[in-house]
């Protein structure tokens, strides 16, 4: 009797089960997670280094002396003062969204020079202009398309001017001064990050030096006019900014 019941639940264990099986739900599908881009971010401390071309328009009016300054300048002409410049930057952006702020400080040497033929006296002097250096000191604000950033600048410039005048019948020299003149500096340029801490870019920037008198070594004065132009190539290392996720 016990072997007949034993036997009777095993048959209708068996049957149950491919039953049982039917009525157990299909195995979900599950979607794979989204791929995560890492989106480019201009944050951080950047140093890097420029070089270039630059040229500056010079515009000498003679004023007198120390002890006769005139009532009226006389024009003695203008000239273009070209070259090319190397130097460095260093600076830090922040990013918000896909706008990027930023503050930079720019030193270069620069070897602009040129010069004309005074319009006072014939043959009288040749005048000629050399800036050494130049320095910027500007805020910056860009928009950014992922590793694409185009931006404005503008602030402080600083410049290293000589002066030096020849005479034409002779070749020597017969004045000569210098100076330090500060002024305003606008400009922009577009940077592109070509790896996650290195990025190039090119840049132009507008100098406005103003006007200045400038006493030269013989007390003979003359108001010189000055702007600069200047195109560079750069190129940057970026450190300090985090890597955002994007979905």
């Amino acid at each position: 009797m016990k072997k007949f019941l034993l036997g009777t639940i095993g048959l209708i264990a068996l049957g149950a089960a491919p039953a049982m099986a039917a009525d157990l739900a299909a195995r979900p599908y599950t979607k794979a997670p989204p791929i995560v881009a890492a989106a480019y971010d201009w944050s951080g401390f950047y140093v890097g280094a420029n070089g270039g071309w630059g040229t500056s328009r010079n515009c000498w009016d003679f004023a007198g002396t120390t002890a006769q300054p005139l009532v009226s300048n006389l024009g003695e002409g203008c000239h273009d003062a070209s070259g090319g410049t190397v130097g460095g930057q260093i600076g830090y952006n922040w990013q918000v969204g896909t706008w990027v702020f930023g503050v930079e400080a720019q030193g270069n040497w620069a070897d602009f020079k040129g010069s004309n033929v005074s319009l006072l006296v014939v043959p009288g002097t040749t005048n000629d202009t050399k800036i050494d250096a130049f320095g910027l000191f500007t805020a910056r604000v860009g928009y950014a398309w992922n590793n694409a950033l185009l931006y404005v600048k503008g602030g402080a410039a600083v410049t290293s001017d000589k002066y030096t005048v020849y005479g034409n019948r002779t070749g020597a020299i017969t004045d000569t001064a210098s100076e330090t003149r500060w002024g305003g500096a606008v400009g922009g340029g577009l940077e592109y990050g070509f790896s996650p801490a290195w990025t190039f870019g090119v840049e132009y920037d507008h100098l406005f030096m103003g006007s200045r008198d400038i006493t030269f070594a013989t007390t003979s004065i003359d108001r010189i006019k000055q702007d600069v132009d200047v195109v560079t190539a750069r190129i940057n290392y970026r450190w300090g900014g985090p890597i955002v996720a994007r979905y």
